[in-house]
């Protein structure tokens, strides 16, 4: 059986969260832009700034000492 994804804010092929613009998956204030990865990279700057955020974060984490003893 094959599946499909819907977007709830996508009527009539038309973004009803933005300004009723083109349903454009990834464009900016789309509530997919930075989680997930598209394969026209100008729509993964976000997803990218995201994850150096987390990294940057998880090796800070890293280099703090323990001092829970």
């Amino acid at each position: 059986m094959a599946g499909s994804w819907g977007c709830p804010h996508e009527v009539d092929d038309r973004c009803t969260k933005i300004n009723n613009l083109p349903c454009n998956p990834g464009m900016k204030g789309c509530e997919l832009a930075g989680r997930f990865r598209f394969a026209d990279e100008s729509k993964n700057e976000r997803y990218w700034e995201k994850r150096a955020r987390e990294k940057a974060a998880a090796d800070l984490a890293a280099r703090k000492p323990d001092n829970s003893h």
